[in-house]
């Protein structure tokens, strides 16, 4: 986002959005860049950069940053991607551990160049990641791997504290933003992880144009597939070539969802304009956890 769209930005989506210089921020890049990893912190633009960082925090990207998919709202950078680094996952797990991480949250960027879609490679990160740090707690935020529940199960498998997997809008406005996966795919991804007894946990980004019953809708949807974790936050285009912002949701209707949300039965939910998936993270997982 340039500076002449920040200025354009209303007054409650400005307050978070300077990046510190503190030194653990300098930390925690230094050590992301010196072990050759990525965030999805950088490569998406996340507004919560400096705030997580600063708490020697990050949510790691797993499998490159190039991304076979090309959604309308995601900063991440699409194309032809490299190899899968079979390297990877022990220095990510390696660097947890120098980073003296309590939770770590992995995401990745969709491989459908590869015949699994990269399930393999996830359950060996996590696998490696448990290995290396045997006490760590864990959120894994998992592409749709075109709803094959047989790649899912590989995640399952291995039995991360939580997994999610984001709705990103609601149904009618699915086909406009996301390039290949389906409304109806995401729910079935879901409803197979709260199957499998992990918690399952979403994702909405509000401002694309949808109606706030819409909104309430996709709330009973993913209720419905046994989701217990909701995330609700506001839409910023990363680029010009991105889908605008359609709104700016502001602060009390936030608040609203929220409330909404826990009356329909979600057990943690964190709703606020700044707010993205991985967000106060270790908080879900230590709430979920304890029921």
């Amino acid at each position: 986002m340039s500076d002449h769209d920040r200025q354009h930005l209303p007054k409650w989506m400005k307050m978070r959005s300077r990046l510190p210089a503190d030194e653990q921020f300098r930390k925690t890049r230094d050590i992301v860049a010196l072990n050759h990893l990525h965030t999805i912190c950088s490569s998406g633009n996340c507004p919560n950069i400096g705030e997580c960082w600063s708490a020697g925090t990050a949510t790691f990207l797993i499998l490159g940053d190039i991304c076979t998919r090309n959604c309308k709202f995601c900063g991440v950078s699409s194309g032809k991607p490299a190899p899968p680094d079979r390297d990877e996952p022990l220095r990510l797990a390696e660097t947890i551990l120098k980073m003296h991480l309590k939770h770590a949250v992995i995401t990745s960027v969709d491989r459908d160049d590869l015949p699994d879609g990269g399930a393999g490679f996830w359950a060996d990160t996590i696998r490696t990641i448990k290995r290396v740090n045997p006490h760590i707690t864990m959120e894994t935020l998992i592409p749709d791997f075109d709803g094959e529940p047989s790649r899912i199960q590989q995640i399952i498998n291995e039995q991360p504290d939580v997994i999610s997997h984001n709705l990103e809008t609601v149904r009618r406005l699915t086909p406009q933003i996301r390039s290949r996966a389906k409304y109806e795919t995401s729910l079935s991804v879901l409803h197979q992880i709260a199957q499998s007894g992990i918690v399952a946990k979403s994702g909405l980004m509000l401002g694309l144009g949808e109606e706030i019953f819409e909104v309430e809708e996709a709330m009973d949807d993913l209720i419905q597939t046994g989701c217990s974790v909701l995330t609700l936050g506001q839409y910023m285009q990363p680029t010009r070539d991105h889908i605008p912002v359609s709104r700016w949701i502001k602060p009390e209707l936030f608040e609203e969802l929220r409330q909404t949300a826990f009356s329909k039965g979600f057990v943690h939910v964190e709703s606020d304009p700044l707010v993205r998936s991985s967000y106060h993270a270790e908080k879900h997982v230590r709430k979920t956890i304890s029921l």
